[in-house]
Protein backbone atom coordinates (compact mmCIF):
# COMPACT_ATOMS: atom_id res chain seq x y z
CA UNK A 1 0.00 0.00 0.00
CA UNK A 2 1.34 3.44 -0.90
CA UNK A 3 0.65 6.85 0.56
CA UNK A 4 0.44 5.57 4.13
CA UNK A 5 2.48 7.78 6.47
CA UNK A 6 5.02 6.15 8.75
CA UNK A 7 4.86 6.37 12.53
CA UNK A 8 5.31 9.84 14.00
CA UNK A 9 8.63 10.47 15.78
CA UNK A 10 8.51 10.09 19.55
CA UNK A 11 8.26 13.40 21.46
CA UNK A 12 11.69 14.76 22.32
CA UNK A 13 12.75 17.35 24.90
CA UNK A 14 16.04 19.22 24.55
CA UNK A 15 18.15 21.47 26.79
CA UNK A 16 20.40 23.93 24.92
CA UNK A 17 23.75 24.94 26.45
CA UNK A 18 25.86 27.54 24.63
CA UNK A 19 27.45 30.81 25.67
CA UNK A 20 26.52 32.52 22.38
CA UNK A 21 22.95 33.88 22.38
CA UNK A 22 22.70 33.72 18.58
CA UNK A 23 23.66 30.04 18.55
CA UNK A 24 21.04 29.26 21.19
CA UNK A 25 18.42 31.22 19.24
CA UNK A 26 19.28 29.51 15.96
CA UNK A 27 19.17 26.03 17.49
CA UNK A 28 15.89 26.78 19.25
CA UNK A 29 14.33 27.97 15.98
CA UNK A 30 15.48 24.85 14.13
CA UNK A 31 14.26 22.45 16.80
CA UNK A 32 10.96 24.10 17.65
CA UNK A 33 9.99 24.06 13.97
CA UNK A 34 9.50 20.33 14.55
CA UNK A 35 6.13 19.34 16.02
CA UNK A 36 7.65 16.56 18.13
CA UNK A 37 10.56 18.53 19.66
CA UNK A 38 10.34 20.89 22.63
CA UNK A 39 13.21 23.02 23.89
CA UNK A 40 12.59 22.89 27.63
CA UNK A 41 15.35 25.26 28.65
CA UNK A 42 18.64 26.96 27.80
CA UNK A 43 21.83 27.90 29.62
CA UNK A 44 24.83 30.08 28.80
CA UNK A 45 27.39 28.04 30.73
CA UNK A 46 28.10 24.49 31.79
CA UNK A 47 27.92 25.44 35.47
CA UNK A 48 24.12 25.74 35.15
CA UNK A 49 23.57 22.37 33.52
CA UNK A 50 23.20 19.97 36.45
CA UNK A 51 20.45 21.98 38.24
CA UNK A 52 18.58 22.43 34.95
CA UNK A 53 18.84 18.74 34.06
CA UNK A 54 17.55 17.76 37.50
CA UNK A 55 14.61 20.15 37.23
CA UNK A 56 13.67 19.83 33.55
CA UNK A 57 14.63 16.17 32.83
CA UNK A 58 15.42 16.67 29.13
CA UNK A 59 15.89 13.68 26.84
CA UNK A 60 18.96 15.28 25.23
CA UNK A 61 21.38 18.05 26.15
CA UNK A 62 22.92 19.90 23.19
CA UNK A 63 26.18 21.00 24.82
CA UNK A 64 28.72 23.53 23.61
CA UNK A 65 32.31 22.57 24.47
CA UNK A 66 33.96 25.96 24.96
CA UNK A 67 32.30 28.05 27.68
CA UNK A 68 33.80 30.49 30.22
CA UNK A 69 33.02 29.10 33.69
CA UNK A 70 32.56 25.38 33.08
CA UNK A 71 33.23 23.89 29.67
CA UNK A 72 31.32 21.06 28.04
CA UNK A 73 33.78 18.47 29.33
CA UNK A 74 33.24 19.39 32.96
CA UNK A 75 29.50 19.76 32.50
CA UNK A 76 29.20 16.37 30.81
CA UNK A 77 31.19 14.71 33.57
CA UNK A 78 29.09 16.43 36.26
CA UNK A 79 25.79 15.33 34.69
CA UNK A 80 26.83 11.72 34.30
CA UNK A 81 28.29 11.49 37.81
CA UNK A 82 25.50 13.20 39.73
CA UNK A 83 22.19 12.82 37.86
CA UNK A 84 20.33 9.50 38.08
CA UNK A 85 19.20 8.22 34.68
CA UNK A 86 21.04 11.06 32.88
CA UNK A 87 20.01 12.39 29.47
CA UNK A 88 21.89 11.79 26.27
CA UNK A 89 24.52 14.45 25.65
CA UNK A 90 25.44 15.70 22.19
CA UNK A 91 28.45 18.00 21.94
CA UNK A 92 27.91 20.98 19.64
CA UNK A 93 31.13 22.24 18.11
CA UNK A 94 32.60 24.42 15.39
CA UNK A 95 35.55 22.15 14.60
CA UNK A 96 35.22 18.37 14.55
CA UNK A 97 38.90 17.80 15.37
CA UNK A 98 38.78 20.03 18.47
CA UNK A 99 40.57 18.42 21.43
CA UNK A 100 37.69 19.67 23.60
CA UNK A 101 35.34 17.44 21.60
CA UNK A 102 37.47 14.41 22.33
CA UNK A 103 37.59 15.35 25.98
CA UNK A 104 33.79 15.54 26.12
CA UNK A 105 33.44 12.19 24.37
CA UNK A 106 35.87 10.62 26.85
CA UNK A 107 33.83 12.17 29.66
CA UNK A 108 30.77 10.32 28.37
CA UNK A 109 29.09 12.43 25.67
CA UNK A 110 27.15 10.29 23.22
CA UNK A 111 28.27 12.01 20.03
CA UNK A 112 28.89 15.38 18.51
CA UNK A 113 27.23 17.77 16.10
CA UNK A 114 28.81 20.48 13.96
CA UNK A 115 27.39 23.99 14.31
CA UNK A 116 27.46 24.34 10.53
CA UNK A 117 25.24 21.28 10.05
CA UNK A 118 22.05 21.76 8.07
CA UNK A 119 18.79 21.98 10.04
CA UNK A 120 17.64 18.55 8.86
CA UNK A 121 20.97 17.05 10.01
CA UNK A 122 20.63 18.65 13.45
CA UNK A 123 17.12 17.30 13.91
CA UNK A 124 18.05 13.84 12.68
CA UNK A 125 21.14 13.70 14.90
CA UNK A 126 19.28 14.58 18.09
CA UNK A 127 16.49 12.14 17.33
CA UNK A 128 18.99 9.40 16.54
CA UNK A 129 21.01 9.78 19.72
CA UNK A 130 17.85 10.06 21.84
CA UNK A 131 16.69 6.75 20.42
CA UNK A 132 20.03 5.12 21.24
CA UNK A 133 21.15 5.13 17.63
CA UNK A 134 24.65 4.63 16.31
CA UNK A 135 27.49 7.12 16.54
CA UNK A 136 27.16 10.54 15.00
CA UNK A 137 29.91 11.18 12.44
CA UNK A 138 31.52 7.78 13.12
CA UNK A 139 34.51 8.38 10.84
CA UNK A 140 35.32 11.64 12.64
CA UNK A 141 34.98 9.95 16.05
CA UNK A 142 37.39 7.24 14.90
CA UNK A 143 39.85 9.87 13.68
CA UNK A 144 39.65 11.71 17.01
CA UNK A 145 40.16 8.50 18.96
CA UNK A 146 43.09 7.46 16.81
CA UNK A 147 44.73 10.91 17.02
CA UNK A 148 44.48 11.03 20.81
CA UNK A 149 45.09 7.35 21.51
CA UNK A 150 48.47 7.91 23.17
CA UNK A 151 47.35 10.69 25.51
CA UNK A 152 47.04 10.18 29.30
CA UNK A 153 44.27 7.73 29.97
CA UNK A 154 45.46 5.02 27.60
CA UNK A 155 46.94 2.94 30.45
CA UNK A 156 43.62 3.12 32.28
CA UNK A 157 41.79 2.09 29.09
CA UNK A 158 44.11 -0.92 28.72
CA UNK A 159 43.36 -2.01 32.26
CA UNK A 160 39.62 -1.59 31.69
CA UNK A 161 39.66 -3.84 28.65
CA UNK A 162 41.86 -6.40 30.38
CA UNK A 163 39.42 -6.57 33.28
CA UNK A 164 36.53 -6.87 30.81
CA UNK A 165 38.00 -10.17 29.54
CA UNK A 166 36.30 -10.06 26.15
CA UNK A 167 36.01 -13.36 24.32
CA UNK A 168 37.62 -13.73 20.89
CA UNK A 169 34.26 -13.16 19.21
CA UNK A 170 33.52 -10.10 21.32
CA UNK A 171 36.95 -8.77 20.43
CA UNK A 172 36.10 -9.17 16.75
CA UNK A 173 32.88 -7.23 17.29
CA UNK A 174 34.74 -4.40 19.04
CA UNK A 175 37.23 -4.14 16.18
CA UNK A 176 34.37 -3.94 13.65
CA UNK A 177 32.62 -1.31 15.79
CA UNK A 178 35.86 0.70 15.87
CA UNK A 179 35.88 0.64 12.07
CA UNK A 180 32.41 2.25 12.14
CA UNK A 181 30.30 -0.72 11.08
CA UNK A 182 26.64 -0.75 12.09
CA UNK A 183 24.96 -3.76 13.72
CA UNK A 184 23.59 -4.77 10.32
CA UNK A 185 27.02 -4.60 8.73
CA UNK A 186 28.62 -6.49 11.61
CA UNK A 187 25.93 -9.14 11.27
CA UNK A 188 27.21 -9.81 7.76
CA UNK A 189 30.40 -11.00 9.46
CA UNK A 190 29.15 -12.39 12.76
CA UNK A 191 26.12 -13.19 14.86
CA UNK A 192 25.95 -9.80 16.44
CA UNK A 193 23.29 -8.88 18.97
CA UNK A 194 24.48 -10.62 22.14
CA UNK A 195 28.12 -9.81 21.37
CA UNK A 196 27.48 -6.07 20.96
CA UNK A 197 25.71 -6.05 24.32
CA UNK A 198 28.67 -7.81 25.95
CA UNK A 199 31.20 -5.46 24.32
CA UNK A 200 29.38 -2.51 25.88
CA UNK A 201 28.56 -4.01 29.26
CA UNK A 202 31.81 -5.80 30.14
CA UNK A 203 34.06 -2.70 30.06
CA UNK A 204 31.21 -0.55 31.39
CA UNK A 205 30.90 1.48 28.18
CA UNK A 206 27.94 3.89 28.12
CA UNK A 207 27.54 3.45 24.36
CA UNK A 208 29.43 2.76 21.13
CA UNK A 209 31.34 6.04 21.37
CA UNK A 210 32.89 5.03 24.69
CA UNK A 211 33.66 1.53 23.42
CA UNK A 212 35.43 2.86 20.32
CA UNK A 213 37.47 5.35 22.35
CA UNK A 214 38.52 2.58 24.77
CA UNK A 215 39.48 0.36 21.84
CA UNK A 216 41.88 2.95 20.43
CA UNK A 217 43.24 4.28 23.72
CA UNK A 218 44.03 0.80 24.99
CA UNK A 219 45.83 -0.18 21.80
CA UNK A 220 43.28 -2.97 21.23
CA UNK A 221 42.66 -1.36 17.83
CA UNK A 222 45.53 0.37 16.05
CA UNK A 223 45.04 3.69 14.22
CA UNK A 224 44.75 3.09 10.49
Amino acid sequence: MTGVPGPAPAPLTVLLVDDEPLVRADLRAVLEAQPDITVVGAAADGAAVVPLVRRLRPDVVAMDVRMPLMDGIGATRAVLRTVPDPPKIVVVTTFENDAYVYGALRAGADGFLLKRARPAEIVHALRAVAAGGSLLFPSAVRELAAAHAQEPGSAEARQTLRRAALTDREGQVLRLMARGLSNTEIAAHLTVKSHVSAVLSKPGARDRTQAVIAAYESGFVSPG
